[in-house]
Formats: C-alpha cells, sequence, structure tokens
C-alpha cells in the first residue's frame, strides 16, 4: 500500500492557508502547517487532530529552522509544499509608507517564502522529486496603488518561482505561483477598508469595483484557490512548471 503523501503549508491555519489544508487533508494527504495565530492552530488541532501545526514565524530563520527538524523527526519525505505566507503591508501613497512597515511587508511576504523554499529545496533535491507553489497576487502580475510593499513583495515571488524552477527542474522538482485576485473574506474586507480610507470613498463602491475589473465580475473563493493548489501538487499537472496562475476570473484593470 502507498504511503500518503505530505505537504507542509505556512500560514495555514485561516484564510487561503485553511482552505489549503482542508484540502489536502480530505485528498488524503499528511498535512503539516505552519501559523502565527495560536488561537487559529488549536482550532485546526480540534478540528483535524491529525494535522501537525507549529507556532512559527516565516521570515524567523531559527522558527524555520526548527520546524524543518520537526519534521524530519516526523516524516521521511516531503511531497509538496505551499510557500502560502504573507501579509497585506500598508495601504498608503509611496511618499507616506513608514520604511519600518515597508521591510516588514517584504519580510513576511519575500523572506519567508525564500526560507520556506530553502527548506522544501533541500528535501526534494535529495529525493529528486517535489513540487512547491508559492502564493503570489495579481499584484504581482499588473502592480497595486496605494499597496507598493505588497505589490513589490509579490512581484518577488514571481521571480523566486521562475529562478527555482529553472534551477530545480532538473531534480524533479516543479516550482509554480497561483496569483489570487479579490478573495472574499475578512483579510480582503480589511484591505477594501484601508483602501476606501485612503481614496477617500466608500468601502461599498470599492467593493463593486473590485468586482468591476474582472471578467466574471465575482469576487474569489478561497476554496478556488485551494482546487488549483490540489491541481498543481497532482500527476495531472506533472509538466506544468515556471508558471504564475492566476485565479481571479480575469483581471481586465486593477483600480478603478
Amino acid at each position: 500500500m502507498q504511503e500518503p503523501q505530505t505537504v507542509l503549508i505556512t500560514a495555514g491555519a485561516s484564510g487561503i492557508g485553511r482552505a489549503m489544508a482542508e484540502a489536502f487533508h480530505a485528498s488524503g494527504y499528511l498535512v503539516a502547517v505552519t501559523d502565527v495565530d495560536k488561537d487559529a492552530l488549536h482550532a485546526i488541532t480540534l478540528e483535524m487532530p491529525d494535522v501537525m501545526c507549529f507556532n512559527a514565524d516565516v521570515c524567523n530563520e531559527a522558527d524555520m529552522q526548527a520546524l524543518d527538524a520537526a519534521l524530519h523527526d516526523s516524516w521521511n519525505r516531503l511531497d509538496v509544499v505551499m510557500a502560502n505566507a504573507g501579509i497585506a503591508g500598508p495601504t498608503a501613497a509611496l511618499a507616506d509608507v513608514d520604511f519600518a512597515d515597508w521591510q516588514r511587508c517584504l519580510a513576511v511576504n519575500l523572506d519567508g517564502a525564500f526560507l520556506t523554499c530553502r527548506i522544501a529545496a533541500k528535501w526534494m533535491s535529495a529525493q529528486k522529486k517535489g513540487v512547491i507553489t508559492l502564493t503570489s497576487s495579481t499584484a504581482g502580475l499588473f502592480g497595486y496603488p496605494f499597496r507598493s510593499p505588497y505589490a513589490t513583495a509579490k512581484w518577488g515571488i514571481i521571480g523566486l518561482m521562475k529562478t527555482l524552477a529553472m534551477e530545480l527542474g532538473p531534480d524533479g522538482i516543479r516550482v509554480n505561483a497561483i496569483c489570487p485576485g479579490a478573495v472574499s473574506g475578512d483579510r480582503m474586507d480589511r484591505v477594501i477598508a484601508n483602501e476606501a480610507r485612503t481614496r477617500g470613498i466608500s468601502e461599498d463602491k470599492l467593493r463593486s469595483g473590485y468586482a468591476d475589473c474582472v471578467s466574471l465580475k465575482s469576487f474569489v473563493d478561497a476554496n478556488d484557490i485551494a482546487d488549483m493548489a490540489l491541481y498543481l501538487a497532482s500527476d495531472k499537472a506533472r509538466m506544468v512548471s515556471g508558471m504564475a496562475m492566476a485565479v481571479d476570473g480575469h483581471t481586465e484593470k486593477v483600480t478603478l
């Protein structure tokens, strides 16, 4: 009988990451998640007690080294890694962005992806097999006014993904990125509230504007992102690598 496949999901306790964790778990994977939210991790242990949960900050090298060691204690291989962790960062015109906020946004989104992918590369290069999927954004394809730190980090994710697809491909490792559009949920509600305040327009107008900017005229559901994650991890995507896969309803423009 074939052993279950394993997956590590960073920021896997809520939002997109939680949807990924549930989808992989339902598909029979052994799942490990990291998060900085201890309460959200506790909720996972109650609902999916066989999921391994780690309280870790993805941009803290010591935390990630401890995570790597813990995985080695539990698993003999790592099949799939979802480098999903990220924060929204500040919403402000560039001249008003605090440097510390800029640094923190790039640290979580980009440094965290680097540290996560470095763990994955070491495991998978030894195995000569594996799948790494990074979470970018449509902001990593088009830019994002008043969100310069976030857009910069998400463009960086695409560059990291493309480079790793080239570097790790000879070892049988596929590397892709998912680029979500506007995903329904608490995080997007906060983004809209901050952007509406910065731009001096109503939240309702901005929310409808987000939907109007895509061909399908609708927000994305977190489960849509999880479905793409499962596809990219599967053998059905065995020749898919180096791709930025937009799951956004087709973005036509990026601002009202």
